[in-house]
């Protein structure tokens, strides 16, 4: 493991009223820190106006980046799970098991403690108010991992394979506490509302919280009011931009919110992306090359920023060091004062001393950024070190003299090349073994019955979204799924083509979804006649009714790991497509 030196903390905090005493966190604040992160999905580095975008204006995330330090070298992965895995875990996402948007990866391990976990131990109310991404059902809701105020959604975000079916940026449907809730409103203004009522609600009783904002925008399907659109008409990709636009608007909102209840001071603000962005690259990506999914730095260079009065941290203040995403969990620790847990080892480093102006950085800094997309292979990463990228072990870049990635200087540099390579390959050995090491879902589980099986979870196969349910992609028989069978007993697994809340025959097709301000494409209707179930060393095939809404079968199970796979065929036994969905029950009997 790649794992940085131990940083020096302060002594482990009791939850107890003590925990409000100055004396706890030093005389330079007087209650402990609160914790405020905001987390835009899709959002590229050029997406500012203070970062030069010549069309897109931003003056209230503008105004936050005046009043901020900033790391102008920070880094994600270039995909929305892992590098919500890494922030969450502090851990490299081919080690934690979340490296994946799908394909069965993109589930957090529960050995790891998690940042909320963390939080929550220490007396820290815990929220979440937006996009998860990181499971489907217990052990891996935002709830079992130390939120004690979950509002989420499944999947991706709106539109996702797991959330609601026809689900809406307006007026959205979302979780709460694990219980389905709608909301009134534009997503996003849902999210900051949420989030702004329960900050104030924990100020009320003098709790310091953690608060977690990771908005679905300017994430696809790109559903904007038309007053933000407009404004771009003819001058770039206005949808997105329009909800760009509404985040901002939503950053004022929150802002002076913070001022009016008196929480500004003392609350630690983090702004940042989950990847390089997408539509907007096209018009302008501050000089760098690539975007969303990408090795290079316009995939998974983005702004980070972080603003603390009460901490005293120098407004307006660029750092340039090489940072990343994984920094951000022992760097919260260290400014709130909160006890690391005693399992915890982290990739990252913590940032403090950066953030205090301490002479103490990270010079010669070198990490991986690697994901799983599609596939996973040795060696296709980015290695940085400094100003070096190290692409797919062959193209060698330096990127404060060739920002934009054009030259590739490899030749001129083989001994950067050979150094950077040799810690590729101690990393991969510390990853390897794991990386096919598939989190499994969870099945018979107390906390959870029945637990939900998402087609995003199919081992290696991408069907990703409501879209890809409608159109019937993955092939004709889609994918197993990793299942631990938590007791022994008899089970319900219950295969069906659309989710429960469709309501819709297994054969039958489905008409275009006409949303607020967009559509999702008509679903084929497939003439299934057959399910087939495979599990635990059992195959079981069966004849359906064409009106049917599932298909299910009654199985003894032993505890431990499995792979469920279903399927439906035609009558000639031909397979048409995977079990999109399953819901897997113990019998109250078993």
């Amino acid at each position: 493991m790649s794992q940085q030196p131990a940083m020096t903390r302060r002594t482990a905090l009791k939850s107890t009223p003590a925990l409000y005493t100055s004396a706890l966190l030093g005389a330079a604040a007087k209650a402990p820190p609160n914790v405020l992160i905001v987390l835009t999905d899709d959002q590229g580095y050029g997406d500012l106006s203070c970062h030069g975008n010549p069309v897109l204006r931003t003056p209230h995330l503008d105004r936050l980046c005046a009043e901020s330090v900033r790391f102008t070298q920070f880094h994600v992965a270039p995909m929305c799970t892992p590098t919500r895995s890494q922030l969450m875990s502090g851990v490299d996402c081919l080690r934690n098991g979340a490296m994946a948007t799908a394909c069965g990866r993109s589930q957090l391990r529960s050995e790891l403690p998690a940042l909320a976990d963390a939080f929550s131990a220490h007396g820290y109310q815990t929220g979440i108010f937006g996009k998860w991404h990181l499971g489907y059902s217990y052990p891996f809701r935002p709830m079992d991992r130390g939120f004690r105020e979950a509002n989420y959604f499944l999947g991706y975000g709106i539109t996702g394979a797991g959330d609601f079916w026809n689900n809406d940026y307006f007026d959205p449907r979302y979780y709460r506490n694990g219980e389905p809730r709608r909301a009134k409103g534009y997503c996003n203004e849902v999210w900051f509302d949420l989030a702004m009522q329960w900050m104030d609600q924990c100020r009320g009783r003098r709790q310091p919280f953690f608060a977690y904002l990771p908005t679905n925008i300017p994430h696809f399907p790109e559903w904007v009011a038309d007053r933000y659109r407009e404004v771009y008409e003819g001058k770039g990709p206005a949808q997105y931009f329009g909800m760009v636009a509404n985040l901002d608007w939503n950053v004022a909102r929150l802002d002076a919110f913070l001022r009016r209840t008196g929480l500004r001071d003392n609350t630690i603000v983090m702004f940042m992306p989950d990847n390089g962005g997408v539509t907007g690259v096209k018009l302008f990506n501050a000089g760098m090359r690539g975007g969303k999914t990408s090795l290079y730095d316009g995939g998974h260079r983005v702004p980070c920023f972080v603003r603390w009065p009460a901490g005293n941290l120098a407004q307006g203040r660029d750092i340039a060091v090489q940072t990343q995403v994984q920094d951000v969990f022992p760097t919260l620790l260290d400014l709130c004062g909160v006890a690391k847990p005693a399992n915890a080892a982290f990739d990252g480093a913590s940032l403090a001393p950066l953030l205090r102006s301490s002479p103490d950085g990270l010079a010669d800094r070198m990490f991986v950024v690697q994901f799983y997309q599609n596939s996973l292979e040795k060696g296709r990463a980015a290695v940085i070190w400094n100003d070096w990228r190290l692409i797919n072990m062959r193209e060698l870049y330096n990127s404060r003299d060739d920002p934009g990635q054009q030259t590739d200087v490899s030749e001129a540099h083989p001994e950067i090349v050979a150094r950077m390579r040799a810690y590729y390959e101690r990393w991969w050995a510390g990853v390897e073994t794991r990386v096919n090491d598939l989190v499994p879902s969870h099945a018979g589980s107390v906390q959870q019955d029945p637990a939900l099986l998402c087609c995003s979870e199919w081992e290696n196969v991408r069907a990703d979204g409501q879209t890809s349910v409608r159109e019937a992609v993955g092939g004709a028989r889609g994918g197993p799924w990793n299942v631990l069978v938590e007791r022994p007993g008899n089970y319900t697994v219950e295969l069906r083509r659309w989710p429960m809340d469709a309501n819709l025959a297994l054969s039958a097709g489905t008409p275009e979804f006409r949303a607020v301000e967009g559509t999702l494409p008509a679903g084929k209707a497939l003439p299934i006649a057959s399910a087939h179930l495979a599990i635990a060393g059992q195959s079981l095939p069966i004849a359906v009714n064409r009106e049917a809404k599932s298909a299910g079968f009654d199985v003894a199970l032993p505890a431990g790991r499995t792979r469920l796979h279903g399927w439906f065929s035609d009558s000639a036994g031909n397979g048409l497509c995977g079990a999109y969905f399953a819901y897997v029950s113990r019998s109250r009997k078993g």
